[in-house]
């Protein structure tokens, strides 16, 4: 336990040393979000009422950005193979992996949702849902992202394909989270069932996908 709290703590004070990468996800966040109402026009109504699939859209882009990052540089300075051969299987190592992916992007960009949707006149009563939503959504982000970054892992410019493969994987959490959003705020269907089913997914991502990481890292380091 001691040494899986040392490696979270050592990404995370990596994370912190190298805040361009924060402010680059958050900066693209808000660009996409500032830019969508230019493009739909000047109605609130329309922009209230797709506000919670937008910043829900916008958060997943932004976080695929510093996705590549997670287990990249590990293996430019040969830490990932010392890591390989110490006390902590893979999967504990892609757990950790996660979990401070999370704290360092996923928390952050689920506290700018709320005030970005001051820029998509959201509903009031839609705030303290997205929040939930976001909050308790952002973590099967990171560990999806996990899965995607280790199958990867070493290729040349494989952001895009990072992209292609973790996309499709977001897809219930995104269908879930925005439908909950939108059942608090319009109804008659109640916010709690597909907030559950999020909570469900996230838990499933945390215990699946570091399994799913740890199997990928294996072929890349054989």
């Amino acid at each position: 336990m001691t040494a899986f709290l040392a490696l979270v703590g050592r990404d995370l004070r990596l994370a912190l040393r190298q805040g361009s990468t924060l402010g680059t996800t958050l900066g693209f966040y808000l660009i996409v979000v500032a830019i969508l109402p230019l493009g739909l026009g000047p109605d609130l109504n329309l922009l209230a009422r797709i506000a919670p699939g937008v910043l829900w859209v916008a958060l997943l882009l932004s976080a695929l950005l510093s996705m590549e990052r997670i287990f990249q540089i590990d293996l430019e300075d040969g830490t990932l193979e010392v890591l390989a051969l110490g006390p902590l299987p893979l999967e504990l190592i892609a757990m950790a992996k996660g979990i401070a992916h999370w704290l360092t992007t996923g928390i952050p960009l689920a506290l700018t949702a709320p005030l970005l949707g001051l820029l998509l006149n959201l509903d009031l009563a839609a705030y303290g849902p997205l929040a939930a939503t976001t909050l308790a959504g952002t973590p099967a982000v990171s560990f999806i992202g996990t899965i995607g970054a280790a199958l990867t892992l070493g290729i040349n410019r494989g952001g895009l394909l990072l992209s292609l493969i973790v996309l499709p994987l977001y897809v219930p959490v995104l269908i879930f989270a925005v439908s909950a959003v939108t059942n608090a705020v319009t109804g008659p269907a109640p916010f709690l069932p597909p907030f559950l089913i999020l909570l469900a997914l996230t838990l499933a991502s945390v215990v699946l996908a570091p399994v799913a990481a740890a199997a990928a890292l294996r072929l890349h380091l054989q």
